[in-house]
């Protein structure tokens, strides 16, 4: 089933933009920076705002046996999260055994119970516990070794310890029934090993989800959004921007200096396109009279003068339809009679827009003219969910992903539909190839093997990947929790170096 509809909240969240980063805060994302359980040597933390990294330096005996000593960087969490960093060690290290990595306790008494997933200086990774005040820790040793992407989650009494070299899909490893309390401390932490010695390490891209919680409806229920950025090449990851009002796919403007995407939840509960400015951090709405129930499907032209955008107004019977727009505005037209179309692409020249609609209870890929001033022509007809496509920049090829084959994966074919060869043949389910601008990279999101090849739903566990437009093994350039409305759209930036991209957290408490 297509699940592109944004459907009418029952209560709208009052919309609140906040800094990614407390900038005032000397932990940024946590409250307060400890020496657990009295080391010899005394740590510290800090917290870099513009590189949004940690470093945080400790001592300690050991984190074992009855009793625990670190450095250690924390906030109070409920209910369920999901706590996720990538890490490096500064220096060779004394001791092998020294070890980082994320924390949770009920309390700072150095013999409380806890868990903890942790890389060690010799490349142990593990996940360590106590289930009891003043016993022995015991171990889970996960089937990787140097792992420096650590995620820890909670789900109830679960603990799940994933673990990555980065560019690579998580190894994990589960562990149930440890009753920590609903409130505990949760953050990271430094232990060197050795009472005499200081050590180091730095924690980049450090998230602190909060997933949907019992009960959750989609399409009716919704959680927070944050603006990512990412260089893909370089592994830089920086939030620029978060809401507790929702939104979705952004798309690059062609001078670099804005991202377009949807908000939804305003008085009429449907998704509006905004314009953000990447300098100031500010977003404004664009006027697309009379199409103002906009979904997470719009594009602009390659020469960045318009906008294509699928929208979802009472006149079209709430069925998504196309229209076009200039590009900072104004009245939109509507490009196509027939309903649900969802826009994934401009041809290079702006001639046609290629789109994804159901015709038949089936969904298949599109072309029509982007003026429409002609009827549309179907390229794809084959078993299974045909959806986003786009063209290269050199218009030589149109590539989408389909499920024809069981899972749901990356393809490609000529502008007219002949020629349709498959890209990607993995476990996870591959949506929405985007092509950068230099046409020599595809970045594609994949969901895990449990969900429906057809669905692309809120709210998972999920990769962003890159790979050669060519093909080739993926490699994984971000570890999220989003889904629907992360990418969407092209979002690639003007140099072929960034994508914008958003997760998801609630941002209710």
């Amino acid at each position: 089933m297509k699940t592109k509809i944004f459907l009418l909240m029952t209560t709208i969240i009052a919309a609140g933009a906040v800094s990614a980063r407390a900038q005032a805060n000397p932990y940024g994302e946590f409250t307060a920076s400890d020496d657990l359980g009295a080391p010899k040597l005394a740590g510290s933390a800090a917290y870099d705002a513009a590189d949004q990294a940690y470093t945080i330096t400790g001592a300690g005996s050991n984190m074992w046996y009855t009793s625990d000593q670190c450095h250690y960087v924390w906030k109070k969490l409920k209910g369920d999260f999901i706590l996720r960093t990538r890490l490096e060690f500064v220096g060779a290290g004394v001791v092998a055994h020294r070890k980082a990595g994320w924390l949770v306790r009920p309390s700072l008494d150095p013999g409380a119970p806890y868990v903890d997933s942790a890389e060690h200086g010799g490349g142990l990774t593990s996940l360590q516990f106590r289930r009891f005040q003043g016993t022995n820790t015991e171990q889970i040793t996960l089937a990787i070794t140097n792992a420096d992407v650590l995620q820890l989650e909670r789900k109830g009494n679960t603990w799940i310890f994933s673990a990555a070299h980065y560019g690579s899909p998580f190894v994990s490893a589960q562990l149930p029934d440890l009753a920590l309390g609903d409130e505990v401390f949760a953050g990271l932490f430094v232990c060197s090993h050795d009472a005499n010695v200081l050590e180091k390490a730095i924690f980049h891209d450090v998230r602190v989800v909060r997933p949907v919680k019992a009960g959750f409806v989609p399409y009716r229920d919704y959680i927070g959004s944050v603006l990512e950025i990412l260089d893909v090449h370089a592994g830089k990851l920086e939030q620029v921007y978060s809401s507790a009002q929702p939104f979705e796919a952004p798309n690059w403007t062609r001078d670099g200096r804005s991202l377009i995407y949807n908000v939804s939840g305003r008085a009429e509960g449907w998704g509006r396109l905004t314009r953000f400015d990447l300098t100031a951090k500010t977003p404004t709405l664009l006027d697309t009279t009379p199409a103002n129930r906009n979904n997470n499907d719009h594009v602009l032209s390659f020469d960045g003068t318009m906008l294509g955008l699928s929208d979802q107004s009472p006149d079209h019977g709430g069925q998504s339809c196309i229209f076009t727009v200039p590009v900072q505005g104004g009245t939109a037209r509507r490009i196509t009679p027939l309903t649900p179309s969802y826009l994934h692409g401009w041809s290079p020249d702006g001639k046609l827009l290629v789109f994804t609609g159901s015709r038949t209870n089936k969904f298949d890929i599109y072309q029509i003219p982007a003026d429409g001033s002609g009827a549309e022509v179907r390229l794809t007809d084959s078993p299974g969910v045909n959806d986003g496509p786009e063209y290269t920049p050199d218009g030589k090829y149109i590539y989408f992903n389909s499920s024809r084959t069981g899972k749901m994966q990356i393809w490609r074919m000529k502008p007219d539909g002949r020629d349709q060869e498959q890209i990607t043949d993995d476990e996870d389910n591959n949506w929405f190839p985007h092509i950068s601008p230099d046409g020599q990279w595809l970045v594609i999101i994949s969901y895990p093997p449990d969900i429906h090849p057809a669905e692309h739903p809120y709210y998972q566990q999920c990769y962003l990947r890159l790979l050669p437009v060519v093909g080739g093994r993926p490699k994984v350039i971000a570890y999220l929790y989003g889904g629907q409305g992360t990418i969407n759209v092209p979002s690639w930036s003007p140099d072929s170096r960034r994508i914008a991209f958003v997760s998801n957290t609630d941002m209710a408490e």
